[in-house]
Formats: C-alpha cells, sequence, structure tokens
C-alpha cells in the first residue's frame, strides 16, 4: 500500500534526477542530428579554406572551390611562396615573432594573476573588497579606449615598436579576467586547507607554491589556452604598437598585409591562413582535457 500522508493525499513520486534527464534529451535522436548538422556547418568553411589553398591562382580568381568537384585541379605553389624566405611573402619571420609575442603575453599574467588571487582570497589587508571590484570592473572596458593613451606612454618611454610594448599591453588586458577566474577558484578551496597548514607553521609562500599551484593547475591550464588564441589571433594590438616593418610584427599582422596595398595577392591568403593555424590547433588539441577540466573545476572533491 502507498504511504498517505495526514491529509489523506498520496505524496508524489519522485521524478528522475536532473542529470539522468539532461543525458537522455543530449543523447536523443533528434540531439544528434542537431549537433551533426552544426559540425557541418562550422567545417564547411573551414574546408573550403583548405582546398582554396591548394588551387592554382588562376581557379581561385575565377570560380569557387565546390567546383573543384567537377575540375580537380591543386599545386603546392600558394605554400611555396608563403614559405620561401627569398620570397617577400614569406611568413617565416612573423612567425617566430608571433611565438615570441605569444609565450611572455601568456606567463606574465597567469604568474600575477596567481599571485593577486590569492592575495584577494586568503589576504587580509585595507580595502581589499573595493580593489578587487575595481580589478572587475577594468574587464567592461574596451580595449580601443586604452590604444592611444598607451601609445603615447610607449612612445614617452621610448619602447614604441618593440616587443615591451606589446608583452605590456597583451599582459595588461588579460589580467582583469585571469584575477576574476583565479580567485573564484580559489575560493571554493576549504579554507581549512589553509589554517591547517598555517598551524603546522606553513607561511603564504609555503602555502601558495606547494598547496595552491598544485590545485590551480586546471584553472591555470583553461586560461591559459585562452590567453595564447586570443594572443595568437589578435591583430589589433600588433598594427597599435609592433611598428613598421618586420620586426616585431606578428603572424596576423603578415596576413593582414599578405593580399598587397592592391589586393593582387589575396589569393595567398588562404595559405597564410592555414600557416598561422598549425600552432593554435596543435596548442588546443594537445591541451583540450585540461581546458575542459579547468572550466569544470572549482570545487575540491573528497
Amino acid at each position: 500500500m502507498q504511504d498517505v500522508d495526514v491529509a489523506g493525499a498520496v505524496p508524489d513520486k519522485p521524478g528522475p534526477p536532473l542529470a539522468a534527464t539532461a543525458k537522455r534529451r543530449l543523447t536523443s535522436p533528434w540531439a544528434s542530428l542537431f549537433a551533426v548538422i552544426l559540425a557541418v556547418l562550422w567545417t564547411t568553411p573551414t574546408l573550403g579554406l583548405l582546398i582554396t589553398s591548394f588551387r592554382p591562382q588562376e581557379d581561385i580568381n575565377d570560380t569557387g572551390w565546390w567546383t573543384v568537384l567537377s575540375n580537380p585541379s591543386f599545386t603546392m605553389e600558394n605554400y611555396q611562396t608563403v614559405l620561401d624566405p627569398d620570397k617577400s611573402s614569406a611568413l617565416g619571420p612573423y612567425f617566430i615573432n608571433s611565438i615570441v609575442i605569444t609565450i611572455p603575453a601568456v606567463i606574465a599574467p597567469v604568474l600575477l594573476a596567481t599571485l593577486a588571487a590569492y592575495a584577494f582570497a586568503w589576504t587580509s589587508f585595507r580595502g581589499k573588497n573595493i580593489l578587487f571590484v575595481a580589478v572587475f570592473a577594468l574587464q567592461v572596458v574596451p580595449i580601443q579606449v586604452t590604444l592611444l593613451p598607451l601609445l603615447t606612454l610607449y612612445v614617452d618611454a621610448g619602447i614604441s615598436g618593440t616587443f615591451w610594448a606589446i608583452w605590456i599591453s597583451h599582459t595588461a588586458f588579460g589580467l582583469p579576467l585571469a584575477v576574476f577566474l583565479m580567485h573564484n577558484f580559489m575560493r571554493e578551496i576549504p579554507g581549512e586547507l589553509i589554517e591547517a597548514a598555517r598551524v603546522d607553521g606553513a607561511g603564504h609562500v609555503t602555502i601558495f607554491f606547494r598547496m595552491m599551484l598544485p590545485m590551480l593547475k586546471p584553472a591555470i591550464a583553461a586560461f591559459g589556452i585562452y590567453q595564447f588564441l586570443w594572443v595568437w589571433n589578435d591583430l589589433l594590438v600588433a598594427l597599435t604598437f609592433a611598428g613598421p616593418g618586420a620586426a616585431t610584427a606578428p603572424l596576423t599582422k603578415a596576413l593582414f598585409d599578405l593580399a598587397g596595398t592592391r589586393g593582387n595577392a589575396w589569393y595567398l591568403l588562404s595559405a597564410g591562413a592555414f600557416v598561422s593555424m598549425i600552432v593554435p590547433v596543435i596548442v588546443f588539441l594537445s591541451l583540450q582535457r585540461y581546458f575542459v577540466r579547468g572550466l569544470l573545476a572549482g570545487s575540491v572533491k573528497g
């Protein structure tokens, strides 16, 4: 017999768990069909770009990439042109510049953000809350608003057109989000762990390097991938602070100039675009499990 409450009504049976319901809906045939359609829509432009990068210049100028099915014609000339160091359109020096720009622009904000997040999360000082709100509010400041004042400062300091100007800019632009993410992650760590370490005589330096950093690996990896992709694909900061010439210009600026002043070399853009995609794709595919883990992290599991 079913249990009856005091009022004589039969209580409702508990429904299925929310996770089970979500899993059933996401694995339904309609959800799978939608995922396939979405994947095709996202992949088609990339496939067209790949096919175009192997087509001769005449075919690119006259017909679309889909005509390759009826008139297949492929060549490696486009890649040879953009990779030949003797050609003016060579991307090799710019490729090296992008690596030189991206690595410090990722390490610097991660290092500074983890230190600042620890201070905001586990230390007490006057004005901490106001300062944290100010850092958080910097996320809504458009980058375009800061370009001219920063350029003026760099010119006065004599570092305009150098790697230092680009490193400082990317670090400053990435810090607010990095501090916010690291702070939220640290606040999910049980305070009992910190108190136990302090009872054992550990100071802030020991707690940060021996306790916090190992726990922060997923969050650091997630932000590091995000920052890497943003800096690698950036064009606005490069156009503003890199200066003329190829001394400090990244790959995105080279692609911007690849078409020529009259657009007579625009057919090389497809090959150049795929050269610029090599490193981001390798980084994301090799670290995607850390990226997903960092997005899902935020609590300590027992």
